[in-house]
Parts: structure tokens; sequence; C-alpha cells
């Protein structure tokens, strides 16, 4: 068994003494404490240098995307002709095996094996000293780290990144700057901010003018129109503004030379930005512009991040805030992200918004997969997709259907009014009308007419009387039922005051039977007492009274 062993110097293949030590591969390390218990282990077998670090490099890409060279195939057929050969990488092994016919092996033990190989490098390869190998490491990790940087097909869009983050910036620091200018000048000319509306040009006048005594001696058609200018002159003359001095005027002065070389840069920025967008991807500026493309890449990463992403993605990036609230609170998502600013969402109505905002994402992610797979440099492919959507937006305005996208469901079938349909389940329709021959004749119409209209009057007469009988039943209908509703009402009421009625005379009764018998024990109770009271004569007359009788 060999083991194929890569070194900043060259290949260098190994043969394996004991290959039953491989079995335990756990205890394998210790084998290679020393360089004499190393060499009763691996014996270095051959040796292929490296001529240059050009070579060097190009040996150490193909590694890493794992491919064999040209040189290092050379060396394998060589010297591997029957053996079984141990790497490091499970894919190089597949390829060697394909291009080659060599049995590879990739496992733990042949990891260990290269382990300890490579803490005792110096010593198993004669002639290879510790303070060569590392300035050839060095060097090489180097190269290897300024290819992948310069020949890196991720990296290509980075100054696109870049720029369209610094444009940004720009725009922040003018727009404050800019209002900065109008608010400090203001105080001494306050009406100049509402004559004069675009800042460049604000600032332009300010840095001629200086103080606004100036401005009637001054000639300013070169910056501005003559309309403004004659505004300008006339609340100059009239302004409410406070004085200032020449130092504050010359500090105003230099702020607005801040502000237009900030205006100057960034139009040569914006320069710069178009003509790596039409280099970098012609497609995508074609479609939806330099600032939205541009934009879109910075957003994704890199042109290629971007193009792995489908069109519902592109659709809304830029929006994920607004997606995940809506997701939260159950809401409808977002219908475009940052592709609302290209100029086909802006030309098409509110309604249609949506709608051409899909169909421009779906052409958008296409374009961008052009651009960063395909081989073609020019924007034909987005000139053609760019058309189709214009033809799409117009069908949409002017309410026609569009089979450019793909549509296969055509016109819709149109039905012609008819005033006796009804709509709902169960509807009536009327019965067809017949073709009246008799009306394609001019001359004696005047009479039928007549007596058609007669007739249409009656009919419409005799329908309008049922709809009243029909109202009038329904207002009958309706009065019976108050009166029914009344009347139950009413007896209820009677019901429940002749109880009340009852309630009450019961309970007068008891108190009058409560009160005679209260008097009868009074009057009891008084005879009682007089009799007591009486004399003894007064008794034996009422007795001899009774005795009498």
């Amino acid at each position: 068994m060999l083991v194929l062993f890569e070194t900043a110097a060259g290949f260098a293949l190994f043969k394996v003494l004991d290959e039953g030590k491989l079995s335990k591969f756990e205890g394998l390390g210790q084998e290679f404490n020393s360089p004499d218990s190393a060499r009763q282990i691996v014996k270095l077998k051959a040796f292929s240098k490296f001529e240059n670090t050009s070579e060097a490099l190009k040996a150490a890409t193909c590694l890493l995307e794992s491919k064999p060279t040209k040189d290092l195939r050379k060396f394998l057929r060589a010297h591997c002709d029957g053996e079984t050969l141990g790497v490091a990488d499970s894919k190089l092994g597949n390829a060697i095996k394909d291009k080659l016919k060599i049995e590879c092996v990739h496992n733990n033990a042949v990891m260990e094996l290269m382990r300890g190989v490579r803490s005792q490098l110096t010593e198993l390869i004669s002639g290879l000293a510790v303070q060569d190998i590392q300035p050839m490491s060095l060097g090489l990790s180097h190269s290897l780290s300024r290819y992948k940087l310069k020949f890196s097909a991720d990296k290509v869009d980075t100054m696109i990144i870049q720029a369209i983050g610094l444009l940004d910036d720009l725009d922040k620091e003018l727009n404050t700057y800019a209002m900065r200018v109008r608010e400090w000048y203001g105080w001494h000319f306050p009406e100049l901010t509402k004559i004069i509306q675009d800042n460049i040009l604000y600032a332009k006048a300010v840095k001629f003018m200086g103080n606004r005594t100036n401005a009637a001696k001054l000639d300013f058609s070169e910056i501005l129109p003559e309309e403004v200018e004659a505004g300008l002159k006339e609340a100059a003359m009239i302004s409410m503004g406070t004085e200032v001095s020449d130092l504050d005027l010359l500090n105003i002065k230099e702020l607005c030379n801040q502000v237009l070389s900030l205006a100057e840069y960034r139009a040569q920025l914006y320069d710069y930005l178009k003509s790596r967008m039409n280099t970098v991807a012609p497609n995508l500026t074609a479609l939806v512009g330099e600032l939205v493309g541009a934009r879109l890449i910075a957003h994704g990463g890199s042109l290629l991040n971007l193009a792995k992403q489908p069109g519902s993605t592109v659709q809304i990036l830029g929006a994920e805030k607004a997606l995940f609230r809506a997701l939260k609170t159950k809401h409808a998502t977002p219908k475009y992200g940052l592709i609302y600013h290209a100029s086909l969402v802006g030309q098409a109505a509110p309604k249609h918004k949506g709608k051409i905002s899909r169909s421009l994402a779906a052409k958008t992610a296409l374009a961008i997969r052009c651009d960063a797979l395909g081989d073609d440099q020019d924007n034909s492919m987005g000139l053609e997709n760019r058309a189709k959507l214009e033809a799409r937006l117009r069908n949409l305005e002017g309410k026609e259907l569009s089979r450019a996208a793909g549509s296969a469901k055509g016109k819709p079938k149109l039905e012609v009014y008819d005033k006796d349909r009804k709509k709902g389940p169960g509807a009536m329709i009327t019965a067809a009308k017949t073709y009246n021959p008799a009306a394609d004749s001019v001359f004696g119409l005047t009479e039928n007419a007549a007596d058609g209209n007669e007739v249409e009057k009656a009919s419409e007469e005799i329908v309008v009387s049922e709809e009243k009988k029909e109202k009038k039943k329904k207002k009958s209908k309706k009065a019976d039922d108050k009166d029914a509703n009344g009347n139950a009402k009413a007896e209820n009421e009677d019901s429940v005051k002749k109880d009340k009625k009852k309630k009450k005379q019961e309970a007068e009764a008891d108190e009058e039977n409560i009160d005679a018998g209260e008097k009868k024990k009074k009057r009891k109770h008084s005879e009682d007492n007089e009799e007591e009271s009486e004399t003894p004569s007064k008794k034996e007359k009422k007795k001899k009274r009774k005795n009498k009788d």
C-alpha cells in the first residue's frame, strides 16, 4: 500500500511497511514519536519536486478542486502499478480511480497515518530541511490567496456592492449639507428657499451672490432661468432677513463648496457604477436599471447568490420586515420590495403594480442567471423581456388579456345584458322573444305601433296595480300583527291589574277582621271592669229586675 502526501515542495509517495498496524489506528500516532520508529512503518518510495512557484500554485489549485494535474498523473502511472493508494481527499481518490484505474483508499487509518508522516516529514524525506519547507509553505499560501481573490467569480461584483453603498451614503450626506446651507443662509435671505427648490442651484446661487444686496448688480443667467432670476432680485430688495458679517458669509460659502464638490463626486461615482453594471450584469440593467440592479446585488450578497434565488424571492427582496410582520399578524404579504423602484412598476397603475412586479421579478430572475452563469455578455435577452413586459402593461391598461406571458385561457366569454334575466340560484329566465317580420315594413306602421303602445301601457298598469295590492296586503298583515300583539299585551296587563286588586281587597278584609276582633275584646274588657267597679247595692237591684222579668 502506498500513501500520497502533498507538500509545498512537491508530491511524495510513501510505502507502508507494516500494514497490520493500520487496523489499530488509534495508537498509530505513538509510532511516530521518534524518527526511527517512523521509518519502521513507512518508507519514501518516490518524490516529485515542483520546478517553480507557478507549478506549485497550479497543483494546489487543482487539489482544492479535487482534480489531479498532468504531472501528478504521470508520477502516479510510473510508481503505482498494481498498488493501493491512500489519499487525504475522497473526491481526489475517485478522480484518480476514474482516470488512472488505480484503487484508492480514504479512511480514518489513512488520515492518522498522514498525521504521523506530517510530524516527521523532514526526517522521512532526505534533503528537505525545516528552514527550507517553511518559506515554501508561506510563499505558496500567499500565491494561492492572491489567485483566489483575483479569479473568484463571487468577487467580480464586489466593486458594485461598494459603489452602491457609497452612493447611498453620499446622498444622505449631500441632503444633510444642503439642508444646513438653507437653514444657515435663511437667516439672511429667507425668501430664497421658496424661490429656488433645487439644492445644487441653491448652493451655486448663494456662493455666487454672497450678501443679498449684491443680487441687483449680478447676472444669474448662467445659473438660473430668467423667471427665477427676476423673482430673486425682486425678493432681495424687500427681504426681511437679518444682516450677517463677512466672516459668516465666508463660512457659508465654504459649506456651499463642500455641497458642490460632493455633488460632482456623486455624478462621477454614478457614471462608474453605470459602466460596471453594464459590464457585469447587462441584462439585469436593461430590465430594472443600474441603481435597482446594484441594490439587488448588494442585498443578495453577490450576483451568484442572487442567481440562486427564485422569482418570488426577488420580488419581495428588501421587504423582509414587512413580510415577517404580515406572517406574524396573519395579514396580506407585501407584493414588492426593492423592485418597486423599477421604471416598469412605476409606470403601472396602482391596481396593476402587483401583477407587473410579479412578472418583472420572474424575468429579472432569468436575467440574473443569464448574467451570472451565461457566456454571452450582451443585453439582448434583457431588452427582449423588457419589450414583452411593456406590451403586457399596455394590455393590462387596455383591459385586454395577453397570451405573451404563457396564459392559455384566452379571452373571457362575454354575455349580452338581458333585463329579464334574474340572478341568483333558482333564477328564472323569460321566454326568448320571437322575430317579428312585420316590423320590417315601413308603411302602415303607425297604427300597429299605437296599438302596441296601448298594450304595453295596459300591461304596465296591471303590473303596477298588482304591486300596489301586494304592498297593501303586506301593510294590512303588519297592522293585524301589531293589533294582535297589542291586544295580547292589554289582556296581560288587565289580568295583572285584577290580581293586584284581589290581593289588596284580601289584605283590607284581613285588616278589618283583625280590627273587629280587637274591638270586641276591648268591649268585653270594659264591661268586666264596670262590673267589678259597681257597688253591691247596684248588683242586688239588677238581680231583682231579672227575677221580676
